[in-house]
Formats: structure tokens, C-alpha cells, sequence
């Protein structure tokens, strides 16, 4: 089966709209001959004489008026979508689909998400979480955050830079009637929030300080596998909590929230933001990294 150009489409086209070969030629800054041959070549691949010709005058066949008019709306599709491809190379716009887990989202919201959003409108940013890695190519994501120790080694990072701790925290009222844990193995002795992974596993609470470093598997009335549901158990006075850091850094400084063990919580392996090569990327995609390393570099506000 003969493939056919776009060239020869748009040259019949062009005939059409401009009258005579020469005018079209002009228009698509070909020599005439080249627009001939290649209305002669289309002409003998379709076996169908779509032009009648003289010295004086040139018109469709009844042939070719059918085919102009089956080709016209399908060559301007092609041509708007070829024009809306090339202004996302110009103008920052479409749809950028980042992959995270929700902590990660959380932490880079304010300061890059919607900081980015707000110089950019016409991009629309889709924002899955989810605890488990994937293939960020061949589940159709453009970028994705993870903690620098789980970037696949052939994907580009941007270390984010940004500390992050944990922490183990209660609410004033809770240790009215407690006592306060001095090290990470009284906790065993006290009721807390356990917290489910997404992979069904419970999470162990990991400490470090001084060289020793310990996972302990608490106990207490209620597992949770969401932040904000854990939140509401501890502020409430349920029992004792272990969190990222920025989700309840408020809490914290308004005395909603008591913390304890600081000293056995030191900072985790940072975040980072990661793709994979990306020749001819969008106007968006190249905003976004930029934005990104600017995040990095401490130039944009910090959370």
C-alpha cells in the first residue's frame, strides 16, 4: 500500500485555495515544478486524475472535488494538533502527571506545587500517591518523588535537599496520668497508634542515636494506615504517635501536640525529584525541573 506525504496533501490543498500551481507553490515556498510532480506522483498512486488542466484554466475533477472534500477537515485536525503540540514548546500548558508517596506530596505542595501553578495556570498538574514504587515511563507518569535511596539508577534526580525527620509525639493531656518515655524501648510500655504500610506490613518505629539504632513493634488500641486519621487518634489523647515531622509541626508549636525522643529521631535520607530523559520536552515539563532545582537550592520559601 502507498503511503502518501503530507507535502502532496497540502499541495493539492493549496491549488484549490490559491487558484493555480504557481500561486501555491508561492504559498508553500516550493519551486512549481516540485508542487507538479508532486500532485503527479499522488495522481498515479491513486490511479485517478484529480485536476483538469489546460494552458488557461484549471479545475477539479468530479473525483477530486470528493477527495478535497474528504481531506480537508482531516489535514486542519492534523494541523491543529501539530500547532497546539508546538505552543506547549512555547507557553507552559497541558497535563503533568507526577507519581509520590502521600508524605512526599504533602512536603512539596506549598512550596513547589502551587508555587509553580500559580506562575503557570494553563498547566494541570495530576498528582497520584501511593505507597508502592512503579515504572514511572510505563505507567505513564512525567515525574515522580521518592526518598533519594529508592531513585532507580538510571533516572535523573533532583535532590530536594529539604530535612526531614520523624516524630513521636502525644497530646498534653495524655501524659497527665503517664509517664514521659526517656528512651525508645519505654514506649513498650505505654498505648500508641500503630501505623499499616501499603503493603499490609505494620511499620516498625525506627530510632537512632549515638551509634545504636533499634526497630521496635509497639503496641495499642487502634492501626491506621492514613496520617491525618492517626493525627485525629493522637491529638485526641489515644495514645502515643510517630509521624513525618512536617505533618505535625503545627500541632507542635501551637501545644496541641507534646514531643518526646527528639534526640533519637535524626534527619532521613532526603527526597528527591526524578525523570527520565527527556529530549523535546514540553514548555511545563522544563518549567517544572527549573522550578524544581530552584526548590533545591533554597530559592523558593520553605514550608
Amino acid at each position: 500500500m502507498a503511503r502518501h506525504s503530507l507535502i502532496e496533501l497540502e499541495a493539492v490543498l493549496a491549488i484549490v485555495r490559491c487558484g493555480s500551481f504557481r500561486a501555491a507553490a508561492l504559498e508553500l515556498g516550493m519551486s512549481t515544478t516540485a508542487i507538479s510532480s508532486a500532485v503527479g506522483k499522488l495522481e498515479r498512486e491513486l490511479a485517478v486524475r484529480l485536476f483538469n488542466r489546460t494552458t488557461r484554466s484549471l479545475s477539479l475533477t468530479y473525483a477530486g472535488r470528493i477527495f478535497v472534500a474528504q481531506i480537508k477537515p482531516a489535514l486542519e485536525n492534523i494541523q491543529k494538533a501539530m500547532n497546539t503540540a508546538r505552543s506547549q514548546q512555547e507557553t507552559p500548558s497541558g497535563t503533568l502527571r507526577i507519581n509520590t508517596f502521600a508524605t512526599a506530596a504533602r512536603e512539596i505542595m506549598a512550596p513547589l506545587v502551587l508555587n509553580y501553578l500559580q506562575r503557570y495556570p494553563q498547566v494541570h498538574i495530576d498528582i497520584v500517591t501511593e505507597g508502592r514504587l512503579v515504572d514511572v515511563v510505563a505507567a505513564g507518569f512525567d515525574l515522580a518523588v521518592r526518598s533519594a535511596d529508592l531513585v532507580p539508577g538510571d533516572a535523573i534526580a533532583i535532590p530536594l535537599g529539604q530535612m526531614r525527620r520523624m516524630a513521636v509525639v502525644a497530646s498534653p493531656a495524655f501524659f497527665q496520668n503517664q509517664a514521659v518515655p526517656k528512651v525508645p524501648q519505654d514506649l513498650l510500655n505505654h498505648p500508641c497508634v500503630r501505623a499499616r504500610l501499603p503493603d499490609g506490613t505494620l511499620l516498625r518505629w525506627r530510632f537512632e542515636k549515638g551509634g545504636e539504632s533499634l526497630q521496635l513493634d509497639v503496641d495499642g488500641p487502634i492501626t491506621l494506615d492514613e496520617a491525618s486519621l492517626a493525627r485525629i487518634a493522637v491529638t485526641s489523647g489515644l495514645g502515643i504517635g510517630y509521624f513525618m515531622e512536617m505533618d505535625v509541626r503545627e500541632d507542635i508549636a501551637a501545644g496541641r501536640l507534646v514531643r518526646i525522643l527528639e534526640d533519637w529521631t535524626p534527619p532521613l535520607v532526603p527526597l528527591c525529584l526524578y525523570y527520565y530523559n527527556r529530549r523535546n520536552s514540553s514548555a511545563a515539563f522544563q518549567a517544572f525541573i527549573a522550578l524544581a532545582r530552584d526548590y533545591a537550592a533554597g530559592r523558593l520559601a520553605q514550608p
